[in-house]
């Protein structure tokens, strides 16, 4: 049982919505800590399937991918909970892609449908990413590439290694070392 009442898939996005660009790709220590305050048992509850009814709406289901494959990235940084949710936040999102929900937000939005894929480490999905984030702007599409030709040279995303305790390989040391994708 959570210690506090989750909340509405509408609160969820309200919160995202109203937090803006601005804030979804920053680093703030207060933002993320507000983003953990407000939602840390929704995520949790997300976590263990518990939200599993809202992916039945467009807007459930952007809450919960927000739940899933944003709010880790921000309250857990360096930290391999970061990705835990990963997995979830795909399935979601290729569930999402088969309603065509994605298409009932303003273009703005739509790349937290995607992201997920943006994220994986499977080339597949490195290459649908890109193909979904070419229909929204140039700054984002760029992302996706960049996102896709690191797992298409490496076939992972090296900066993660030291987080999960993975070797580098000599080649992708030296990537990291010459400024390498920090994610």
């Amino acid at each position: 049982m959570t210690s506090q009442a989750l909340p509405a898939a509408r609160e969820v996005v309200d919160f995202w919505r109203e937090a803006g660009p601005s804030r979804w790709f920053a680093k703030s220590d207060a933002f993320d800590a507000e983003f953990l305050s407000r939602f840390s048992d929704a995520h949790q509850a997300a976590a263990r399937g518990e939200l599993d009814h809202w992916t039945d709406d467009a807007e459930g289901t952007l809450a919960l991918l927000v739940l899933l494959d944003q709010l880790p990235r921000n309250a857990w940084r360096n930290n391999p909970h970061m990705l835990a949710t990963d997995g979830l936040a795909l399935a979601v999102a290729k569930k999402a892609l088969a309603a065509g929900f994605d298409q009932q937000f303003e273009k703005e939005l739509r790349p937290f449908f995607y992201l997920p894929f943006m994220h994986s480490e499977v080339l597949a999905e490195q290459e649908r990413s890109v193909e979904l984030n070419a229909a929204l702007d140039a700054n984002t599409q760029r992302f996706a590439v960049l996102h896709r030709d690191i797992v298409a040279r490496f076939g992972r995303f090296p900066h993660r290694n030291r987080m999960l305790g993975r070797s580098s390989t000599a080649e992708e040391q030296k990537f990291l070392d010459e400024g390498g994708f920090a994610g």
